[in-house]
């Protein structure tokens, strides 16, 4: 189960999005139950040092969560960027590639209504979903392990993507990627030897 074992680590950036002969509408105001589904998904996931997640407790939550965003969807009950970005971050975090997919094409509608902070949540998901169809990230945002002893390690990444893409959607050059796997492993074989102490 891929919720386990790809773990996805970056930044935002702003990107402004308009078109020439579209007058600028009023931003819709962010669904209430859609931010709190997202605020649930992320305290989840954000546990005090040291502290361990329950990943079964958290992926029965994460599947009625999804299943909830994707009756929101079919009602058509997102409006604002917002909802996009908070339907997109659930939905990256299922178990099939079309939940990835879904959450990519989010993303492209929550930037395209000027949420920032889509663009390396779209990254993150497009990578997730090529990495779950057999195919080579191109943004350096997953990494992964297949074994509870072995540390987790950047994914491979397509070589023919610039860091100049990975820079326009905030997401760290490919270098900073791999000195990141390398922290990872460091801090994990550190906590490995705690264990055994």
């Amino acid at each position: 189960m891929y919720r386990h074992t790809i773990l996805a680590l970056a930044v935002a950036v702003p990107l402004s999005c308009a078109a020439a002969d579209v007058p600028a509408a009023s931003p819709s105001p962010a669904n209430a139950e859609l931010a709190q589904l997202f605020a649930d998904d992320q305290a989840n996931r954000n546990v005090p040092r040291g502290a361990s997640i329950d990943w079964e407790t958290v992926s029965v939550r994460d599947e009625r969560r999804e299943a909830r965003v994707k009756q929101l969807l079919t009602a058509d009950a997102l409006h604002a960027g917002a909802d996009f970005y908070h339907a997109a971050m659930i939905l990256q975090h299922a178990d099939t590639p079309d939940d990835y997919l879904l959450a990519h094409d989010l993303c492209v509608i929550a930037i395209g209504k000027g949420e920032a902070r889509a663009k390396w949540l779209a990254a993150a998901s497009l990578d997730r979903f090529l990495i779950n169809v057999g195919r080579r990230q191109r943004y350096a945002t997953q990494y992964e392990t297949h074994r509870s002893y072995l540390p987790p390690r950047l994914a491979e990444v397509d070589p023919a993507v610039p860091d100049s893409l990975r820079r326009e959607l905030g997401v760290p050059s490919l270098a900073e990627a791999k000195e990141k796997e390398a922290t990872i492993a460091r801090a994990f074989e550190r906590q490995k030897a705690a264990h055994h102490q």
